[in-house]
């Protein structure tokens, strides 16, 4: 990664010091704690300016749209405190001067404003871009007296260099070895918006397997816990037995011996010799349905286990796919449908064409949920790896080609956890065959009438 040294910031400066000059700050806001987008208006025309002060990628530009939307700029609904008091000074002033010192890694921005007894004032906007110590400072350039930073820096940070409101500023007393040497980036916009960009794909893709990677551990304990017993129609029998002897038999007995026509032998039962030979009858019926009710209720657990085991691993692969935020931010809508506004999604599932019909390929639950729910028709062709997460694949065409269903199937293949496997079957089926069973999760369906390829 290229880093924003003083040569750079130097070249930038050369490049737009006649735009700042005289220009006026319109809007200040601050997104998150390090990072500043500033519009300033001269000469007719508007600049988005943007401040970066994170230690992965510090640095400063006009940015476009296209790459502010790379950027994922979310504007907070209570903006920061040092961002009112940016607003409070700033807003609606004049640049009247920028300047970089020699040598250094700060830009600074001059400025004539007043204050509350509407007395001129002459402030100083310093952007400080130093890996780990970059910063934003405003002070006062007449008292040298700091109004406030974007992070204080105590004591216990650094002895030599504390930073905080009421403080005075002075610049830092060294400089590293190499601050003004290196190459220019001649789109520096370009390059730190496409950095920010892979970092945040990288961190929310991280997240997001994260949440569903603990989900499916939690299920799959759960699963392994699972324990069916299956003994209880034993205690039927009981029942059974001692009601057809309840003539044979004396009550209150600590057992009884009981020739078993089911089996052909003669079993002993243990009583409870406080009750009743039809009581303990009874006691064995109530044991009998105690232990066919849980063990129809496991069946069922185990059962939703396992399905939302494979939906789990659908994700996990949907988010091994995953190229983009869009794609990204869908994935996070599934499993933190709270957490995400719905307007920062923007699905799309444009198809590829193969001998002139069209196939759509989706890479995670909302998209095959799509292709199931409004793309497909009736008589189009469905395609899914068999026991193995993938995408659902559609063929919409009348009469597809034995060649044109392989190639399909072979798409399955492609975009499923077995890509790699020598051997994966797919099953296809048509639209119609597809069952969306009720309150199943998001892409779940089952078929019928499928057939399979071994590829």
């Amino acid at each position: 990664m290229i880093n924003f040294n003083s040569s750079m910031l130097k070249r930038w400066v050369e490049k737009n010091t006649d735009f700042l000059t005289g220009a006026r700050i319109q809007k200040i806001q601050q997104p998150t704690r390090r990072d500043f987008v500033l519009a300033i208006r001269n000469n007719g025309e508007t600049r988005k300016f943007y401040i970066n002060i994170n230690p992965q990628y510090y640095h400063l530009c006009f940015m476009t749209k296209e790459n502010e939307a790379k950027r994922l700029i979310e504007i907070p609904q209570k903006p920061p405190m040092f961002c009112m008091l940016l607003r409070k000074y700033l807003e609606n002033a004049v640049i009247a001067r920028v300047n970089q010192p020699q040598y250094e890694r700060i830009l600074e921005f001059y400025v004539e404003t007043y204050n509350e007894l509407s007395e001129k004032i002459y402030l100083c906007l310093a952007i400080e871009l130093m890996g780990k110590h970059s910063n934003v400072i405003l002070y006062n350039y007449d008292t040298n007296i700091i109004l406030g930073c974007a992070h204080n820096v105590g004591a216990e940070k650094s002895r030599e260099r504390e930073m905080a409101g009421g403080l005075p500023y002075v610049y830092p007393s060294g400089r590293p070895s190499g601050w003004y040497e290196g190459e220019s980036v001649e789109q520096i916009d370009d390059y730190y918006a496409q950095i920010i960009y892979d970092d945040k794909v990288k961190k929310l893709k991280s997240a997001c397997s994260q949440i569903v990677a603990k989900k499916l551990k939690k299920d799959e304990t759960s699963l392994k816990k699972m324990r069916v017993d299956k003994n209880f129609d034993k205690y039927r029998l009981y029942g059974d037995l001692i009601m057809a002897n309840l003539y044979n038999c004396r009550d209150y007995s600590k057992s009884v011996t009981l020739f078993d026509y089911e089996n052909n032998k003669e079993i002993s039962i243990e009583l409870d010799e406080t009750k009743t030979l039809k009581d303990n009858a009874n006691r064995f019926y109530k044991l009998y349905n105690k232990g066919k009710t849980a063990f129809e209720k496991i069946i069922e657990l185990s059962a939703v286990l396992k399905e939302n085991i494979q939906y789990y691993q659908q994700i996990l692969y949907s988010l091994e796919l995953a190229s983009d935020i869009d794609e990204l931010l869908e994935i996070k809508s599934e499993i933190e449908p709270e957490k995400v506004e719905k307007n920062h999604m923007k699905s799309q599932l444009e198809p590829i064409d193969i001998e002139g019909c069209k196939v759509y390929i989706g890479k995670n639950n909302r998209q095959n949920d799509l292709i199931v729910s409004k793309l497909s028709r009736d008589e189009d062709y469905w395609f899914h790896t068999k026991d193995c997460a993938g995408s659902h694949v559609l063929l919409k065409c009348d009469n597809p080609s034995d060649k044109l269903i392989l190639e399909c199937a072979k798409l399955a293949k492609q975009y499923s956890k077995g890509s790699l496997s020598s051997k994966v079957g797919v099953i296809y089926t048509k639209r119609k065959y597809l069952k969306k069973p009720p309150k199943a999760n998001l892409g779940y369906v089952t078929y019928k009438n499928e057939r399979e390829i071994i590829l």
